[in-house]
């Protein structure tokens, strides 16, 4: 099982008043990490599965410790944990060397451009996806909330 890597900038703009990193900004880090997986790592080269375009259905985030500005990027881990007949789910950690500041979930429904209609994953992308498959890891005991992230 292989996990996408992506290494995530902090922006000064990120930052709420309480000095954390917004909640709402884990979306587009999300989203950033997603981008590149499914359309710039090695799954995403010479695979033109998903660029008819998608529909994010749902997102779940958990979130286990404030994050703050710093100079060095947040490492964004992301794999398929569910595939069914027309959606995926991506999971992700956001972490760096010593902690996990969150976990999250993604159910993402490929579309058909012309229809704007959910279409079937093909085989060819269920064997795509398959290298990057694998069940969400179970939450640490360690991980347990030590601060809630302002709104």
């Amino acid at each position: 099982m292989a996990r996408h890597i992506y290494a995530c900038p902090l922006r000064w703009s990120d930052m709420d008043a309480f000095g954390h990193v917004n909640n709402a900004v884990f979306l587009r880090y999300l989203e950033e990490a997603r981008i590149d997986f499914l359309f710039g790592s090695e799954f995403g080269k010479g695979n033109h599965s998903f660029s008819d375009g998608s529909v994010v259905a749902r997102h779940e985030i958990d979130y286990l410790r404030p994050l703050v500005h710093r100079p060095e990027p947040v490492v964004i881990e992301s794999w398929v944990t569910h595939v069914s007949r027309a959606s995926l789910t991506v999971s992700y950690e956001i972490k760096d060397e010593e902690r996990v500041y969150a976990r999250a979930s993604t159910v993402v429904v490929p579309i058909d451009r012309e229809t704007g209609r959910p279409r079937r994953i093909s085989d060819e992308e269920r064997e795509l996806l398959a290298a990057y498959r694998d069940d969400e890891p179970a939450a640490d005991q360690a991980d347990a909330v030590e601060g809630a992230v302002a709104v």
